[in-house]
């Protein structure tokens, strides 16, 4: 029986219009449940499927230090977050949390 070959999946690939990466984000932030390294690792993702370099320039960090803040390692501050979300072209928006 032939062995079969398999590759990594990359999330970034397959991000390709600012609606794919929104959609994304916006899963990731619900499966979340509050844990900012998670939602960090997706803007990670979705940085470096546009270019971690023009990103980290049009949000004012070093690229070393954007890697960094959204390997999913550690909790980015929210200023951060903000210039990332920013620098990508997308919006944070707030809605009532469903009640249980």
């Amino acid at each position: 029986m032939p062995k079969t070959l398999t590759t990594q999946y990359d999330t970034a690939e397959h991000l390709r219009t600012p609606e794919e990466m929104a959609a994304y984000l916006e899963a990731c932030m619900e499966e979340a449940h509050g844990d900012a390294a998670f939602v960090a690792k997706a803007l990670g993702n979705i940085t470096r499927a546009k270019g971690m370099s023009q990103v980290a320039r049009d949000a004012g960090l070093s690229r070393e230090s954007l890697y960094k803040a959204l390997s999913g390692e550690r909790n980015p501050s929210f200023d951060t977050i903000l210039k990332v979300i920013g620098a990508l072209g997308l919006k944070l928006h707030a809605e009532p949390a469903l009640k249980r």
